[in-house]
């Protein structure tokens, strides 16, 4: 299928939602004909009037497609309702001669934050006599949902949804040549609570370009254990990456044990993962930033960690159990159905990021979701979207960040393997208002070089004629 806009767009499939007196040639305008995105490709695009809530173009707009990030609005929405004032606690516990640290997801909490915790700790004792145990039991212990990939469970932005949630439950890690040029050798390295090596790396020297066969790879084991391997041009050296934490309370116990001999506290017991242990004395208490600023990190960075911890921790009070994937999904459609009349019933949501590929929402389900959020200001949420040319994902979109559309759309993102999406709001040059949905689907361009031109080709046309001819 030749997806060029003008016979996309067609007027004749447009014809049960146009209006007489709408002009839509900013939709089927000529100068768009020599824009196409690859064969193949599949697009789902709904544009709404702000002020009359009158649909102007729909088109698959009820398809099921993969919402990717853009799915983080409708987490963003149910969090700001429900959770409202919400903060984060980590708290340290003591029971008799234990001492507990009970963690409840905080996406945010770093080692400082925890070294803090362990020197104000150290004001009521410098030596525990039993045990200290790390308590979770704020979620469940499934730290993945269904439909993410095997091979991205090492990388940062698929980092564990965890109780235990601690720097990200991320670490850097570093790929360095063991000699001078020619290298005929690599060594890895990685901060000492992860455990990383260089295994069968071939590599190949000069700027071979086009070897398609040449790519990194990484295996992780439960044990915070990680092997690159596969192939790397030389060139490119030093490579600096970022890991996902596999075992979260294997990290945050090594961590802890440091902090502890840090401050100067003896241990006699050992560290142990128990959610069930609970403390009769609260000692001292971490709490996170207010929701909305961590609600606004979220949907600026996109940020996959703070989106799935806060749809567990809203199945966790609405369920009154641990917070789950399920429980979370399933809260979310309570809560936006009740307190906004948003029908999400048939929409598939596997977690609070949309970064499985489980995934599916409709266009016009995710239109709710975008008119709910602008019209309704006092929620927070219209300043936490990113804006074209100036924060978030959208300050360097190169097509919507050019001169003509900087402070016009605030939107967020969404990206995963062969689909690119937007959702939001673009002020056209009139000052009239519009919403949009873009689910871009099947993008799978023959030139990998050049893999995004056409796609932004496609959208600077398309909003740069929504900015013109409205």
């Amino acid at each position: 299928m030749k997806l060029i806009l003008a016979s996309l767009l067609s007027l004749s499939l447009l014809a049960p939602v146009i209006h007489a007196q709408e002009s839509l040639k900013d939709l089927t305008h000529p100068a768009l004909n020599g824009h196409r995105l690859p064969d193949g490709t599949d697009v789902a695009l709904m544009v709404v009037d702000a002020n009359s809530n009158k649909v102007l173009y729909s088109s698959y707009a009820d398809q099921v497609r993969q919402p990717a990030s853009t799915q983080k609005l409708v987490t963003a929405l149910a969090a700001a309702i429900y959770l409202k004032d919400y903060r984060f606690e980590t708290r340290v516990e003591r029971n008799n001669q234990d001492i507990i640290f009970h963690f409840t997801g905080d996406p945010t909490l770093t080692r400082s934050q925890l070294r803090v915790l362990v020197e104000r700790l150290k004001s009521y004792q410098d030596t525990i006599e039993g045990n200290v145990y790390l308590n979770g039991a704020a979620f469940d212990t499934f730290e993945r949902a269904i439909g993410v990939p095997w091979d991205i469970m090492g990388v940062c932005y698929s980092a564990p949804s965890s109780a235990l949630t601690l720097n990200g439950n991320c670490v850097y890690g570093r790929l360095e040549a063991t000699s001078e040029p020619p290298i005929t050798g690599v060594r890895a390295t990685a901060p000492e609570q992860v455990n990383i090596r260089a295994g069968d790396i071939s590599m190949r020297q000069g700027l071979e370009y086009l070897s398609v066969d040449c790519g990194l790879k990484l295996i992780a084991d439960n044990q915070n254990n990680y092997t690159v391997g596969g192939c790397l041009e030389t060139h490119r050296l030093p490579v600096n990456f970022h890991l996902a934490i596999q075992n979260p309370t294997v990290f945050t116990a090594k961590i802890l044990n440091e902090e502890l001999q840090r401050a100067g506290i003896r241990l006699n017991g050992e560290i142990i993962r128990n959610d069930r242990v609970k403390g009769d004395e609260i000692l001292v208490v971490h709490r996170s930033a207010p929701m909305m600023e961590l609600i606004d990190t979220m949907v600026k960075d996109s940020d996959n960690l703070i989106a799935d911890n806060l749809l567990k921790t809203i199945g966790r009070f609405y369920y009154d159990k641990p917070g789950s994937f399920e429980n979370g999904a399933a809260a979310i459609k309570a809560i936006l159905r009740s307190e906004a009349s948003i029908d999400l019933d048939s929409a598939i949501i596997v977690d609070g990021s949309g970064l499985s590929r489980n995934n599916r929402m409709t266009a016009s389900q995710l239109m709710q979701v975008v008119q709910y959020i602008f019209k309704n200001p006092d929620l927070g949420l219209v300043s936490t979207m990113p804006v074209s040319g100036r924060s978030g994902t959208l300050r360097g979109r190169p097509s919507v960040s050019h001169e003509l559309l900087v402070g016009k759309i605030a939107a967020k993102t969404g990206a995963i393997y062969g689909t690119y999406n937007l959702a939001g709001r673009i002020q056209a040059r009139s000052g009239r208002h519009l919403y949009f949905v873009q689910i871009i689907s099947n993008y799978h361009p023959a030139d990998d070089r050049n893999r995004r031109q056409p796609l932004r080709a496609f959208e600077r046309r398309l909003y740069e004629s929504l900015y013109n001819d409205y």
